[in-house]
């Protein structure tokens, strides 16, 4: 008698994605005496930069897809202010931002694929605004605070050759009163292999949160450059 063994493969595949993203950064909170507004340039935020961590995953199967994106900056730059009123601004961050979603494919062939997503977009940060004296005396105001907004998108890829392709994301969420977010994602990507992705584009993504009664914005953007593992 003979006995036939067999292995069922798994229909899911995977992509780990790592990547080094070089925004503008632009932070604000309004207080009692004004808003204090942080800015800092593309050119320098390499030198600003002291710890990132920037890291991508999505898992597939059939029509269905789950993807989740996290990045950590911890980031320490100065402003100049208008008006004597103060010597300039330090401002101090460490900020991390986790987003999750479930997608399905709403159109796929030869040249374009097609998926509508919804998940949620976790922020958290410590940001320091130390306003310098001038004229008037200086102070010093902290934002402290994490938060949850759930979020809904669509991602489209497009296939020109072998080798090339263009990835598009777009997101947006909040959905209530004092909270909202949204991104847009566009890169070209390089099929080194079957495995090895390369990628570069662009990146604008924003936030805008009341805590405590204080507007609180942050919106980074500017280009990336990532690699990614398929298996």
């Amino acid at each position: 008698m003979a006995t036939t063994v067999s292995a069922q493969q798994s229909d899911w595949s995977y992509e780990a994605s790592i990547y080094l993203f070089m925004p503008e950064t632009e932070t604000s909170v309004s207080t009692p005496m004004g808003t204090l507004d942080g800015t800092l340039s593309f050119s320098d935020a390499l030198e600003n930069l002291d710890f990132a961590f920037m890291g991508a995953f999505a898992a597939s199967n059939g029509r269905w897809s789950l993807l989740a994106d996290y990045n950590y900056t911890n980031l320490s730059f100065s402003s100049d202010t208008p008006g004597p009123a103060s010597a300039g601004l330090d401002t101090s961050f460490t900020t991390q931002y986790l987003s999750g979603y479930v997608g399905y494919r709403v159109l796929e062939d030869q040249a374009a694929k097609v998926d509508i997503v919804g998940g949620f977009r976790w922020f958290s940060t410590e940001t320091e605004f130390n306003l310098q004296p001038g004229a008037a005396p200086g102070r010093r105001t902290t934002v402290d605070g994490s938060w949850t907004d759930p979020v809904i998108g669509a991602r489209a890829r497009v296939v020109f050759s072998d080798k090339w392709s263009g990835t598009g994301f777009v997101d947006y969420g909040g959905f209530r009163s004092g909270s909202e977010t949204w991104q847009v994602l566009l890169t070209a990507d390089y099929a080194i292999n079957d495995r090895w992705l390369i990628r570069g584009g662009y990146r604008y993504i924003s936030f805008d949160h009341d805590l405590d009664g204080n507007d609180f914005k942050f919106d980074q953007s500017g280009p990336l450059l990532g690699a990614t593992y398929r298996f």
